[in-house]
C-alpha cells in the first residue's frame, strides 16, 4: 500500500499517501527520475548523473529530447491527482532544465546540477500526502465535523 510507500529519493513528506493510490506508478515516476537524473555515479567523486547531461551533449534536440521524457512525470502525476499549481511547479522545473542545458558549454553543468526530475517527484509526493491529525497521543483524530450550509433564498 502507498501509505508504507518509501522513496528512494529519501523525500520527506508531511503525511501519508492514500492507500488508494497507485504505488505502481510511483515507482515508474521515480525510475524515470533515476534513469534521467542519477543512474550513474562519477567515479572519485560519488556524485550521480543520469542520461539527461549526456542527452544534453547533443546540442538543443539533446535537451528537447530529455525534457520530453520529463514530461512522463508531469503525465503520470497529473494522472493521480496532483494539484494544477504543483504542476505548474513541475512544468517549470522541465523548462529550467531545458533551457539551461541548451547553454553552450555550461549547459551539462546545469543538466547535472539542477535534476528537474528528481525535483518533481519530490513535489508530487509531498503533494499527494495527506496530513494525519494527532490528538498530541499519537492517536489520530477524526478530524471536523462538516456542516452543510445552504444559501438563503
Amino acid at each position: 500500500m502507498p501509505a508504507d510507500f518509501e522513496s528512494r529519493f529519501d523525500v520527506d513528506y508531511e503525511g501519508e499517501l492514500p492507500a488508494s493510490l497507485d504505488e505502481t506508478a510511483l515507482k515508474r515516476m521515480e525510475t524515470v527520475a533515476y534513469i534521467l537524473d542519477e543512474s550513474v555515479r562519477v567515479p572519485g567523486i560519488g556524485f550521480r548523473i543520469g542520461i539527461d547531461p549526456v542527452l544534453g551533449a547533443l546540442p538543443v534536440a539533446g535537451d528537447v529530447v530529455s525534457g520530453a521524457f520529463s514530461l512522463y512525470i508531469v503525465a503520470e502525476s497529473a494522472h493521480l491527482g496532483v494539484t494544477f499549481t504543483t504542476l505548474v511547479e513541475m512544468l517549470a522545473n522541465i523548462t529550467i532544465d531545458v533551457a539551461g542545458g541548451s547553454i553552450p558549454y555550461v549547459g551539462t553543468v546545469i543538466d547535472a546540477l539542477w535534476k528537474a526530475n528528481k525535483r518533481n517527484v519530490a513535489l508530487a509526493l509531498e503533494d499527494l500526502a495527506e496530513v494525519v491529525e494527532t490528538d498530541g497521543s499519537g492517536d489520530r483524530t477524526g478530524g471536523g465535523v462538516e456542516i452543510p450550509v445552504e444559501p438563503d433564498n
